[in-house]
């Protein structure tokens, strides 16, 4: 069995190892290679080179604000969301904590670009119809700037917030609160001197967290900054690897090397502070009961703040997306807008073969990529929780890896070694890419299946005289099929809506649907983008629908 059990995990860390490492060796090489196509001509001019460039210290400038600006708006939302729906007695509080985890489901890309529709400053509604009712010559706002592309970015990084903040938030023993107020404390003074202390590790692991995936973001800064010529290290790396004659991806990878290591740390952080919070534990075996708190007269103004955010968290990225993919143009709703209403964008959708080509290529990784990955990750999770050998522990460290993966970056290296090869320029590069980045979300909850069966489950079939392999599908697979599913569910969700991997991966022929929209938005084919925006969310609720209703099917069974 020990045997067995060696030869598996050693099997899964030359895959996961391929998939994790390769590409940030492939990444050191290319930054340090004369050329894409060249071997063994080692140089640091692409350092100098992209280090000296007058346009980083720019680049730098609007990161150093675009992230963290970002990351603390999203901390601040979602702690104030995480206090409302926890912790008072705020009407319809179970819908207002569904409602801060929807808009992971809406892709970024479409989610940046509905804010386009609605604040760029030539024909954004909010615009047009600030200009008519104001009689304005120019509009009075522009999404094209820092503090547009901080407020998208911190409400699409808010449910991570949110979901990390509101377990905390939910654990947290309101007595304590009662006796700094006993011992005559006023309310601020609880608040900074006893609740937030408390919750420290919690904000500072979010705040890490939405540190990381604002570095990582490319919707945002593709949709909103490179219109309004602000750009951030992701975008500067883009602009190296797709604009002028020549492409430069030693410098694209000279700067992703960067860009790696401050992910690598920032997730070291991040990691360190999730450990250490049972030192911060308030509730023990002595009656915990949590208190509610009566928010009283302010209940009201409270629940139209929480009515607007929701409106504008869920609701309006759709409604936009509707409504423009109905008219010719942009255009402030009317009775002549509703008169000009016509279903030509579907029609041009539907009749267009790059756009046909792009579904069937995203249908194919978010089905057959995602089932691949959950797959994989159903034998790493096992080997994780189940074999406690060092070399289970290289294995959960090499799985891991990939989380502190910028897409952009890590689409470069694989890039430097896809082209070596007869995969680059295929769909089966962006499969390897989306499996190597996102192997981590579909581990995560099959890790904690695997935790509550217990071992004896599986030694009693075998001493029973079952194989392994009928161990697994009549034992452990039906117990595990909520994490399966819910694995499955995440990566798929994940695979349809990725951009920032397939932006350098993908070629024509293997486009996907996040690369197409992008393009059309760079266009300003916003009828066509809306359209296929809509397509784009209607197949993957219906898809996430199916799964959980084949996996509520098979739970019965």
């Amino acid at each position: 069995m020990a045997r067995s059990h060696g030869k598996l995990t050693w099997g899964l860390i030359a895959i996961v190892g391929f998939l994790t490492v390769c590409p940030v060796l492939m990444l050191l090489f290319g930054s340090l290679s004369e050329g894409l196509t060249t071997s063994g001509s080692f140089t640091l001019a692409k350092y100098i080179s992209a280090y000296t460039d007058p346009d980083l210290f720019t680049v730098l400038f609007n990161t150093a604000v675009f992230v963290p600006g970002s990351a603390l708006l999203a901390v601040v939302l979602a702690l104030f969301l995480s206090y409302i729906s926890v912790r008072t007695d705020m009407p319809f509080r179970f819908l207002f904590k569904i409602i801060p985890v929807i808009p992971m489901m809406i892709p970024h890309i479409l989610f940046s670009i509905s804010w386009v529709m609605l604040l760029n400053p030539s024909n954004g509604i909010l615009n047009l119809l600030a200009r008519q009712l104001l009689s304005l010559e120019e509009s009075p706002l522009s999404i094209y700037s820092l503090p547009g592309m901080i407020m998208v970015e911190g409400l699409l990084d808010m449910p991570i917030a949110y979901l990390i903040i509101a377990p905390a938030m939910a654990s947290f023993d309101v007595a304590l609160e009662e006796s700094s107020r006993v011992c005559g404390a006023g309310s601020g003074h609880t608040l900074f001197r006893i609740t937030l202390p408390v919750l420290r590790p919690a904000i500072l692991a979010a705040f890490i967290l939405c540190v990381i995936r604002c570095l990582a973001s490319f919707a945002v800064p593709s949709a909103l900054g490179m219109p309004g010529r602000i750009y951030v290290l992701a975008t500067h790396l883009y602009r190296m690897i797709s604009t002028g004659f020549a492409a430069d991806y030693g410098q694209a990878a000279a700067v992703g090397v960067s860009v790696l290591v401050t992910s690598v740390i920032l997730i070291y952080v991040y990691r360190h502070f999730t450990s250490a919070s049972e030192k911060f534990v308030t509730i023990s075996g002595r009656g915990y009961k949590p208190t509610v708190i009566e928010l009283k007269r302010a209940k009201i103004p409270v629940f139209v703040v929480l009515a607007v955010l929701s409106f504008v968290l869920v609701v309006l990225p759709v409604l936009v997306l509707v409504y423009i993919s109905l008219v010719p143009y942009s255009m402030v709703p009317s009775s002549r807008a509703f008169s000009l209403m016509s279903l030509k964008n579907w029609s041009a959708v539907i009749a267009d073969p790059v756009s046909l080509l792009s579904l069937k290529n995203s249908l194919f990784l978010g089905v057959f990529g995602a089932s691949l990955g959950i797959l994989l990750s159903v034998f790493v999770a096992y080997v994780i929780v189940k074999v406690r050998t060092k070399s289970a522990g290289l294995l959960e460290t090499l799985s891991f890896l990939s989380f502190s993966f910028p897409g952009i970056v890590i689409g470069v290296g694989f890039m430097w070694f896809f082209v070596r090869t007869p995969l680059y320029a295929t769909i089966w590069a962006l499969l390897a890419g989306y499996i190597a980045t996102y192997l981590p979300y579909g581990i995560r909850p099959l890790s904690s299946a695997f935790v509550q069966i217990h071992n004896h489950l599986e030694e009693s079939s075998l001493v029973a005289g079952a194989s392994y392999l009928t161990t697994f599908r009549r034992v452990i697979a039906p117990l595990l099929m909520p994490g399966i599913v819910s694995g499955w569910v995440l990566m798929a969700t994940m695979f349809f809506r990725e951009l920032t991997l397939s932006v350098v991966l993908s070629r024509p022929g293997s486009e996907v649907l996040a690369v197409q929209i992008l393009r059309f938005s760079e266009d300003g084919q916003w009828g066509k983008l809306s359209a296929l925006g809509i397509i784009m969310i209607g197949m993957s609720t219906v898809l996430v629908s199916l799964v959980n209703f084949a996996g509520a099917k098979m739970r019965k069974v």
